[in-house]
């Protein structure tokens, strides 16, 4: 005879799970916006980030410091979560994100878009 099947959820897994998720929605929420502004005339690329709570960071990259510039990825093709950005790599030895992860610039989970992106930068650098 069969016996009866009796399960009960996990409460405490169930609430740190949505404590979690919760704590994840406001890191991005006052993440702020970042800015990039390719400047062919000045031969500069100016980063700003700023932050929701107020503050904010500025790198500015000469066209003349970088090296290369290829794509990155980050995400899984199985979970369709795809995001590529830019990758600068600079002349003293670091890479930099530009359109970086994260910050969900239009266009960055298709890769051809992101292609037209680093042909275009290249095609600023060179001329």
């Amino acid at each position: 005879m069969p016996q009866t099947w009796t399960m009960q959820s996990r409460r405490g897994r169930q609430t740190a799970l949505a404590v979690g998720s919760l704590a994840v929605g406001l890191v991005l929420m006052v993440g702020g916006t970042q800015t990039v502004v390719v400047d062919p005339i000045l031969r500069r690329i100016v980063v700003e980030d700023k932050r929701t709570l107020g503050g904010t960071k500025r790198r500015e990259i000469g066209f003349g410091e970088v090296t290369g510039v290829s794509i990155g990825y980050l995400g899984k093709k199985s979970n369709f979560v795809q995001t590529y950005y830019l990758v600068l790599r600079l002349a003293n030895g670091q890479e930099y994100p530009l359109f970086a992860p994260g910050r969900f610039f239009p266009g960055a989970s298709d890769r051809s878009t992101v292609e037209s992106w680093r042909r275009r930068l290249q095609g600023y650098m060179t001329t």
